[in-house]
């Protein structure tokens, strides 16, 4: 079982596929993918809903050839980044791997659908990609124990592009890294929320990246310096995550940052794939 939005910006409408890609109709059973939804126990009810066949169909694939397909998940009320959290990464950035979670933040209205366009901004000359493994929230996480316990906060998992602008980022940022981050556009999602319980281990996904059809980076999340569990553990004890609120965990090596690759301009394609989560495509527009 796969969630997803469908419609204009501003407009979805939720929608959940089959496992043989069918798409329906979730609005009998909420209004939104959002936090109220996962708090309320809404994927059991969607799952339910699905296997009794109260649904009806919607004649779309949601893979970006019908209706616009937005993000799976509405407005999250704090998005969340983990710097650095592959060590190979880390080193292409010119840093050791670090010994505690690395936190910056995004702002909401960053998270754009997967197919949607994504700006330039103005005066950018080093506006770069990063796939990532993004975790959605299904129940608060506070002052948590133990990795089950966080984990157990989890309601899914979806594809993330934590776009950057690395000019904004490092060299104008007087010492944080969100100016860099915050551009509009800068994290397209989707195109699928796939429940925690239909992925077996967060931990052994693999993640791929491509520019204008050229491979870019790819690597596993079992190359993590802090897995899922032990992000969701270390926030809880420095804020309290609400339900629908995204982690970005942190992207592999193979960004513009090494050095080895050129920046992103206007009129280039981004494609991202992570296994079992789906694949999204952006074209870059100017700001």
């Amino acid at each position: 079982m796969r969630l997803l939005r469908l419609g204009p910006a501003g407009a979805e409408r939720p929608c959940v596929a089959a496992d043989d890609g069918t798409v329906y109709d979730l609005s009998p059973v909420t209004a939104d993918i959002d936090g109220a939804f996962l708090a309320g126990d809404g994927i059991a009810r969607a799952r339910a809903a699905l296997a009794e066949g109260a649904l009806s169909v919607v004649d779309d694939p949601g893979d970006g050839t019908g209706l616009r397909v937005g993000s799976p998940i509405a407005r999250p009320g704090a998005v969340i980044c983990i710097g650095q959290n592959y060590a190979a990464h880390a080193a292409e950035s010119g840093s050791a791997p670090p010994e505690v979670p690395i936190i910056f933040f995004k702002h909401p209205n960053t998270v754009v659908g997967p197919y949607d366009d994504v700006l330039v901004p103005r005066g950018s000359g080093k506006t770069d990609w990063e796939v990532e493994l993004g975790v959605v929230l299904g129940r608060p996480a506070r002052y948590l124990d133990t990795v089950e316990e966080a984990l157990a906060c989890v309601a899914g998992y979806v594809v993330s592009n934590d776009v950057s602008e690395r000019a904004f980022q490092l060299e104008d940022s007087g010492g944080q890294w969100s100016k860099g981050k915050c551009c509009e556009t800068f994290n397209p999602l989707g195109p699928w929320l796939v429940p925690a319980a239909d992925v077996d281990d967060p931990q052994a996904l693999r993640l791929r990246s491509w520019v204008n059809g050229e491979p870019r980076q790819n690597s596993s999340t079992a190359d993590m310096v802090f897995g899922v569990g032990e992000l969701i553990l270390h926030l809880s004890r420095y804020l309290t995550l609400d339900p629908g609120d995204l982690v970005n965990t942190g992207t592999p090596e193979g960004v513009a940052l090494s050095g080895r690759f050129p920046y992103l301009r206007a009129g280039d394609e981004m494609e991202l794939e992570i296994e079992r989560l789906g694949r999204q495509r952006q074209r870059l527009g100017q700001g």
